[in-house]
């Protein structure tokens, strides 16, 4: 059965029926709060270990070795040609249109290249050995300031194998947030890219800690900026990744493992505001954190399956999933998000079709664009073809609703054209970093292939619910992983409380994952952690009758407006996200006013389909954004859509701010999670921001 369950294909429907979740046995009622919850599977003990004699991460990686040897570990592909090319564009400058020319990138990559198991181990440990010769010793921190690679895994894992631990800042922080990184936590070595060793010489003019400087080879460095970073600081060492191997060749030394309790990460969270908060990983908090996922998904996961990592490395999310596939003998194939689809390249397949995975991990923004793109794909070939996909839709969600047979003749007429543009093997997709809309989960869900959900912060090593995939629901996250139990805290000011039917409340979570505390912040660790162990999430949350967790609500995007009534912001946004016209979005509500209003980065095709369609001129996004008649027409669709997802009346928009550019963590208005900078955002908009708002 299990190894069946390793192949399954499952649907977008529940089988598993029963509690997901129980009070812990013996707890005590406290006033104010419900009693603590956990997985049914660990109601007695919580999971810490996800197998015998494994403790820490360097337990991992051995374990992965041995048992899977020389099956394919991690693969990446080369940038071998860049192609730009030139478009004449017309944009507003100063309220007058003017022609200008704009530059796209597309990239030509080699197919992917993997390391086994034992090959990847053998690297790791070599890279800890050249560590322990560029004279870090154990408890010492290497810097890792790198986009997603598989070079950058075995950095993490070779300075683990030594005991040494490892810092991660995202590749997108500017000087301050890194100078701070580095000032506060003394890392002696840094990993970083070829690209962003110009944005080394500042930083270390305050920070003199680090003495070796190694460069990722997946792209070619210049070598004006080697020579400008060491002009500048005469005592680093400037070196490649391929060199630093070559050193541990070199210089072979035994590994040095550490212990459970050992820290293995600093780890700064991707808050756009304020200065990041190092959070601090434990060994056993990431262990406990592979063994809590196991339990759940575990059963359905292993050799076999493939997982395109691209989202950051430095999030707690995919540093736990990497590390995680090591765990089930998966193989990793390493993208970006630039290179997904075929769409951004030349010459060859984006990393979806190239590695046809059968996991994929994204956040809410990427299942939007993947689900635009297959409906405007549909909305193109004509009526035929659209009647025929979207009543094919309706036919597949009431085949599974009603439990009925013949979902699987859909699939093969319809659905598995559209399971091409993920590769065609996708089994399991999952969704994190934030809420996603109702109708994308469901249409992604039915299209390709379920989308689960999960939820967790970086002081709870991502751990706080994960939807299984035969307990498909589009109205919960999920249950609470086997490592961690969970309980509902009042609310007072916005009306949670645990007496509420369901009981509601603030969701606060102990057990393996969580952290012990902030790097260096005593004041902040007290306030989010209390003595006896439970991080305060900030995030308000209900039980449904299974037990799985439903968030509803958070502590700081609830915003009390002038009718007196709390708007939830990110709620708002996962159900206006679903509106065709809306690429990116960023809900804003006014303590002074009535009403929300919202600023969106609209989806061009969409956008130049509701031009057309009412005889409005306008050739690119910069010049329709202008357009007060389009304005309103997106306003009234996005209220349609308002209305549709069931918003009450204070929650319908009063007006629209279309953008004129991507929102990207390189321009500052997302965090490198893809998680909007709020305030960046409205600071850009303001002027139009007061418009929307019918201010002068």
């Amino acid at each position: 059965m299990v190894q069946d369950l390793k192949k399954l294909m499952p649907q977008a429907k529940a089988t598993k029926t029963g509690p997901v979740t129980v009070e812990v046995p013996g707890a005590q009622q406290v006033e104010g709060e419900t009693i603590p919850r956990r997985n049914v599977k660990a109601k007695d003990e919580l999971r810490l270990i996800p197998h015998e004699g494994i403790n820490t991460l360097y337990d991992i990686l051995r374990y992965s070795s041995s048992k899977f040897g020389n099956a394919k570990a991690v693969g990446s592909r080369k940038i071998l040609n860049i192609h730009e090319e030139t478009k004449k564009v017309k944009k507003m400058i100063d309220g007058k249109q003017q022609e200008v020319e704009k530059k796209w990138q597309y990239f030509e990559l080699s197919p992917y290249k993997f390391q086994s198991f034992v090959e990847f181990e053998k690297a790791t440990l070599t890279v800890g050995a050249a560590l322990k010769k560029l004279g870090m010793d154990p408890h010492d921190r290497l810097h890792q300031f790198a986009s997603t690679s598989s070079q950058w895994l075995t950095m993490a894992h070779g300075a683990l194998s030594q005991s040494m631990a490892i810092v991660t800042a995202y590749d997108t922080l500017g000087e301050e947030g890194l100078t701070h990184s580095m000032l506060q936590t003394h890392a002696k070595v840094m990993f970083t890219d070829p690209h962003l060793l110009p944005k080394l010489v500042n930083p270390f003019k305050e920070a003199k800690d680090v003495t070796a400087v190694v460069y990722s080879t997946h792209h070619e460095p210049k070598q004006k900026d080697i020579d400008a970073l060491t002009s500048a600081h005469p005592h680093l060492k400037v070196m490649s990744f391929d060199e630093l191997v070559k050193l541990g060749e070199e210089n072979p030394a035994e590994p040095t493992p550490p212990q459970a309790d050992d820290l293995a990460c600093i780890m700064y969270t991707s808050g756009s505001t304020g200065t990041p908060k190092g959070v601090l990983l434990k060994h056993r908090n990431v262990v406990a954190a592979i063994a809590g996922v196991d339990v759940i998904v575990g059963p359905y996961l292993g050799p076999g399956d493939s997982l395109l990592t691209y989202l950051p490395s430095a999030h707690i999310l995919e540093f736990v999933f990497e590390n995680a596939c090591l765990y089930w003998g998966g193989t990793m194939g390493y993208g970006t998000i630039r290179t997904l689809s075929d769409n951004s390249v030349r010459k060859c397949k984006g990393d979806i079709r190239e590695l046809k995975p059968t996991i994929l991990v994204g956040v809410p923004q990427v299942w939007e664009t993947v689900k635009k793109g297959i409906v405007s794909k549909v909305e193109a070939g004509g009526a035929i073809t659209k009647n025929l996909f979207w009543g094919a839709m309706a036919a597949k969600g009431f085949l599974l609703n009603s439990g009925l047979p013949g979902s699987g003749i859909l699939d093969a007429i319809v659905f598995n054209k559209v399971k091409d543009a993920t590769g065609g093997k996708l089994r399991i997709c999952m969704n994190g970093g934030g809420p996603i809309a109702k109708e994308t989960q469901r249409f992604i869900s039915l299209a390709i292939t379920p989308m689960i959900s999960g939820y967790g912060l970086t002081e709870t090593t991502a751990m706080g619910a994960l939807m299984d995939p035969l307990a498909w629901t589009d109205t919960a996250l999920g249950e609470p992983p086997a490592c961690i139990e969970m309980k509902l805290v009042d609310f007072a000011d916005a009306g949670y409380f645990a007496t509420n039917k369901p009981a509601q409340g603030e969701i606060w979570i102990r057990g393996g994952g969580v952290s012990s505390g902030y790097l260096d912040l005593d004041e902040e660790t007290k306030e989010a952690f209390t003595s006896d162990g439970w991080f305060k999430t900030g995030d308000i949350g209900e039980f449904d009758a299974k037990g799985q967790i439903r968030i509803i609500d958070r502590k700081k995007n609830l915003v009390k407006t002038l009718a007196g009534e709390y708007i939830a912001l990110e709620k708002l946004e996962s159900v206006y996200r679903s509106a065709p016209v809306v690429a990116n979005i960023c809900v804003h509500a006014a303590l002074d006013k009535m009403k929300p209003i919202a600023i969106i980065v609209p989806a061009e095709p969409a956008l130049k389909k509701i031009a057309e369609e009412n005889s409005i001129e306008g050739d690119h996004l910069e010049e329709l954004v202008h357009n007060d008649k389009l304005n309103r027409i997106v306003l009234k669709q996005l209220q349609t859509a308002g209305q549709k997802g069931g918003l009450a009346s204070f929650e319908i928009i009063e007006g629209v701010v279309l953008a004129d550019e991507e929102w990207t963590p390189q321009n500052g208005l997302t965090t490198a999670a893809q998680k909007i900078n709020r305030k960046g955002i409205l600071k850009k908009y303001q002027k139009e921001a007061n418009k929307a708002y019918g201010d002068s």
